[in-house]
């Protein structure tokens, strides 16, 4: 069965869209935040040593450095948690200095607290300490003053990236943000068209806000795909404005009132803790792993000639497309780019290096390599191929939630492996008891348990079902 051969040649039609997207702010915010982070290090210890200069006519005083080095970390600590490196202090800097200093107060309170117990704080001079905190505080305030001025010459003031798809609805002119036509770029809320929903994961990508206008009979459609893109997502609505409606977002400008529908699986720590969790681990697997790749591809090269490494199309996170790397395990003229056929045992498509690398699960070991890309992370709802089936049926038509898996980047493992639900999809119950572990660990999920899946995948990495 191969049902998506004419989607193939839709896709490559509408691979222009992705050029036509508002580039993102992420990333510039990202370098911002570590701006910010890095110049408060360096203006907290240069107002400590100006201030020993100062008071004690010594540059860089010993007693006054270590005061300094004391307080800077319970300070970073207490300002990533007040958000003053959040999108509010890129947009408000009086917001941000505000945060800045009272988590500079709150550090000095508490290690002067701890000082003073441990009679560890006589051994510093107070009018130096006390000169260093103030030229602090003057240097962060003037430091968020002047990047406000920078992010409005260089982003043109722009610090959040915010879309409007109107398919149908009231006028919703956010100021700005991007304004879509959902007729323009052919969106269907209700379509269950997987380059449809490709489409709309690439226009949502690095979006801070999504927010709809529809009529009210797509409303449901909509909120649907907002949860399973993955995004902060709001739906227009009139009457919930008129009733005045609690625990809506009410836009008073534009006398307007959205639903929120979606909020994202994760929030920016959130992320950021996964990102690095993923770099790290990949980077230790590629190091530690490295004898065992070349082997493994230097067998496959000398078995058949043919190419190391398979590349498929599969659905990634906010169900768009990506390209996954495995090792090749299949005969050249029986390459299955599609995934339209699930692997079963003794199937004649897999070279005889092959069965041994699917049954070891080291076909899977350049996956490493997409979770560098930022493609895949180390654990997440494994990608599946756009013509998977069970008991004939896609993936989608089996279950309408089989979307939301998408919220989240996949995973080189999951809750469902390491629960033993691999291998073929043959009936329905063998994708739904996958669906269901998946939406479970998007749900719940935390560092320590991406750990646990982690260490307990080392324990199922030879099982019955892989082949």
């Amino acid at each position: 069965m191969n049902r998506l051969t004419p989607k193939l040649l839709e896709s490559v039609r509408h691979e222009a869209v992705e050029s036509k997207i508002a580039p993102s702010l992420e990333r510039r915010r990202l370098r911002a935040y570590i701006l910010m982070l890095l110049l408060d290090g360096v203006l907290f210890n240069l107002s400590f040593a100006l201030a020993a200069l100062v008071w004690e006519a010594r540059w860089w005083e010993p007693r006054s450095m270590l005061a300094a080095q004391a307080m800077l970390p319970v300070y970073f600590t207490i300002a990533l948690y007040n958000s003053a490196y959040g999108v509010r202090a890129l947009s408000d800097w009086t917001f941000a200095a505000r945060q800045a200093v009272i988590a500079l107060v709150i550090s000095a309170g508490l290690i002067n607290f701890v000082g003073f117990y441990t009679k560890s704080n006589q051994d510093f001079s107070r009018a130096a300490v006390t000169l260093g905190l103030l030229f602090t505080a003057i240097l962060l305030v003037a430091f968020r003053r002047l990047l406000a001025l920078l992010i409005r010459k260089r982003w043109g003031g722009r610090v959040t990236n915010r879309l409007v798809i109107d398919d149908g609805g009231s006028g919703f002119p956010i100021e700005d943000a991007v304004i879509i036509s959902a007729a323009d770029y052919n969106l269907d809320p209700s379509s269950h068209d997987p380059f449809v929903l490709d489409r709309l994961g690439k226009l949502m990508r690095n979006r801070d806000k999504v927010v709809v206008s529809c009529p009210r009979e797509r409303r449901g459609d909509w909120a649907f795909m907002l949860k399973s893109a993955g995004v902060y997502g709001e739906i227009v609505s009139e009457p919930a404005h008129m009733l005045g409606a609690v625990g809506v977002h009410s836009y008073d400008a534009l006398d307007r009132t959205t639903l929120v529908v979606s909020t994202g699986p994760l929030g920016l720590r959130a992320r950021i803790l996964k990102r690095l969790f993923d770099l790290a681990v990949a980077s230790a697997g590629l190091l530690a792993l490295s004898p065992v790749l070349l082997i493994t591809a230097l067998m496959i090269k000398l078995e058949d000639g043919g190419p190391v490494l398979f590349k498929q199309r599969r659905l990634g996170r906010g169900n768009q497309f990506f390209d996954v790397f495995k090792f090749r395990s299949m005969r050249l003229d029986k390459l299955d780019h599609n995934g339209t056929r699930s692997a079963a045992r003794d199937d004649d498509r897999i070279t005889r290096v092959g069965a041994f690398i699917r049954r070891t699960s080291i076909d899977e070991l350049p996956q490493l390599i997409n979770v560098f890309k930022g493609d895949m992370s180390i654990v997440g709802p494994r990608p599946h191929a756009i013509g998977s089936t069970a008991n004939n049926k896609f993936f989608w038509e089996v279950d309408r939630k089989y979307w939301q898996r998408h919220c989240l980047k996949p995973g080189l493992t999951g809750l469902a492996q390491v629960r033993g639900h691999r291998g073929a999809t043959e009936r329905e119950k063998d994708l739904t008891d996958r669906l269901q572990s998946d939406l479970e660990y998007i749900a719940g999920w935390s560092l320590q348990r991406d750990i646990g899946i982690v260490l307990r995948t080392v324990m199922v990495l030879k099982h019955d079902n892989a082949f």
